[in-house]
Order: structure tokens, then C-alpha cells, then sequence
């Protein structure tokens, strides 16, 4: 495992089974977003999606929530510069990122950090954590996807309420909306995240990441749209196989299909 000191504010761990986790470590002050934090989360996440040894990462926060969004104590830092370079963009970066994100919420997620966890590919949450938009209390508006993400995942009427009203979205109504994949207990939100990472990991890493691809990017699409790239995919996919690359996925299936299924998480 690589580590870093406490006293970084964004952690970044490697694992060797291929799992890397990011964590916003600074709980004091429930993990708020500092313009360097913004940084530093970006360049991680770009670091990570090149890093061939890494197959799946967690972002988790340290203590007792995941991320109460910006620090508004730097306000003017956060929203004017080069907030729209994209290479020091959080958000923007793990957009970008190939591997599959898979998002640790162990508590309060507010704000830009509703927006981190938005732009998640899974999310597992501790019981009693909550999602909170508010941008509309505090005159904020919202640059990292909320207005549009939120209504196609939970509904319109129900995104409406959260944001209008800046009303909670609890993690137990979360997952019936199917915003949440779990919701578990606090001390078992990072073991279920490693558990889901360690499912994923069993698949054929070029399939995870070609997958994760067509799902992102025809939901930004409409169905038809959507289908054309995934046949269109398909196409490119197989036209590409050797004789060679046939005959070890036959031999995969052929020992797959010899054992007992074990997919249950």
C-alpha cells in the first residue's frame, strides 16, 4: 500500500489488488472544499485514471461526513479564476476518468459535495447519511452538474424539492430511488465499497471500462441515440478480436460456466 501523511488534506492510497482510494481528510472541518483541496482532488483522479495499476477507486471523507461542500470562508478563491480550467476541476476530472468511481458516503454530503457524489459511477452510504443542495439558501449556483444530474437519476418533481427546498435527501430514500446502490452501517461503508470494487475487479477489465463508457455516455443521449453508439461499439469490439482473443474468451466462459456462480454481494 502507498500512503500519505495525516496531514494531507487529499489522501490517496493504493491497494495491490488494484483498488485506490481517495479520501477528503479534513474532517475539523467536516471536509470542506478549499481551492487547493479542488485542485489536488482533480489531479488525483487524473493521476489515477492513468495509473494502468489501478482498476477501481473509492472517494470516501474522513470522520463523520463525506463532504459539506465549499469552504464559503474562501468563497471568492473558489468561484472566480480558473474555476473553469478543467485540469484543476474535481468534478470535470472524474467525469473523465475510465475506471469505474465508486463513492463512499459516510455521511453528510452537501452541496458541491452532493455534486462529487453525483459524479460517482456507485455509491454505498451509511444509514443516516444525507445528501443537501443549498444552493438556493445561500445564492449559490450550481456549476457541477446538480441541476441537470439530480432530476434524470431521483425524477424532476423530487430533484425540485431537494433543490428548491433545499430538503434532505436521506440514504435510505436514496437507494428506493435508485440514486444509492447500498445503504449499510456506518462502520461497514468502506468494506461494502472494497466488496462491490472486489466484484468488479473479477470482470474483464477492458470490458468494466468499454462498459462504463457506453452507460455514461449514451445517458446523456436519448434511447435511440444511445443504442447507435452501443452497436456502434459493438462493431468497432469485435471487428478488432484476433482468432486468439475468440478463443480465450471461449476458454474463459468454458472455465465460468465449470463453477458455482458467487456474485452475490
Amino acid at each position: 500500500m502507498e500512503g500519505s501523511s495525516s496531514d494531507k488534506l487529499i489522501v490517496v492510497t493504493r491497494e495491490p489488488d488494484g483498488v485506490a482510494t481517495v479520501t477528503i481528510n479534513r474532517p475539523k472541518s467536516l471536509n470542506s472544499l478549499t481551492r487547493p483541496m479542488m485542485v489536488d482532488l482533480a489531479k488525483a483522479f487524473k493521476a489515477l485514471a492513468k495509473d494502468n495499476s489501478v482498476r477501481v477507486i473509492i472517494l470516501s471523507g474522513a470522520g463523520r461526513a463525506f463532504c459539506s461542500g465549499v469552504d464559503l470562508t474562501a468563497a471568492q478563491d473558489v468561484f472566480k479564476g480558473d474555476v473553469k480550467d478543467p485540469e484543476t476541476d474535481p468534478v470535470v476530472q472524474m467525469e473523465q476518468c475510465p475506471k469505474p468511481i465508486i463513492g463512499a458516503i459516510n455521511g453528510l454530503a452537501i452541496t458541491a459535495g452532493f455534486e462529487i457524489a453525483l459524479a460517482c459511477d456507485m455509491l454505498v452510504a451509511a444509514k443516516g447519511a444525507a445528501f443537501v443542495d443549498t444552493h438556493a439558501r445561500f445564492g449559490i449556483f450550481p456549476s457541477w452538474g446538480l441541476s441537470q444530474k439530480l432530476a434524470r437519476f431521483i425524477g424532476p418533481n423530487k430533484a425540485r424539492e431537494v433543490s428548491l427546498a433545499a430538503m434532505p435527501l436521506s440514504a435510505e430514500e436514496a437507494e428506493k430511488l435508485g440514486f444509492v446502490n447500498y445503504v449499510v452501517d456506518q462502520n461497514e461503508v468502506l468494506n461494502k465499497a472494497r466488496q462491490l470494487a472486489g466484484a468488479i475487479m473479477k470482470n474483464s477489465q477492458d470490458l468494466v471500462l468499454r462498459y462504463k463508457s457506453v452507460i455514461n455516455d449514451g445517458y446523456k443521449l436519448d434511447l435511440r441515440q444511445g443504442l447507435a453508439i452501443e452497436k456502434e461499439r459493438g462493431h468497432e469490439y469485435y471487428d478488432g478480436m484476433t482468432p486468439e482473443q475468440f478463443k480465450k474468451m471461449q476458454e474463459f466462459i468454458a472455465r465460468r460456466s465449470s463453477k458455482k456462480p458467487s456474485s452475490k454481494l
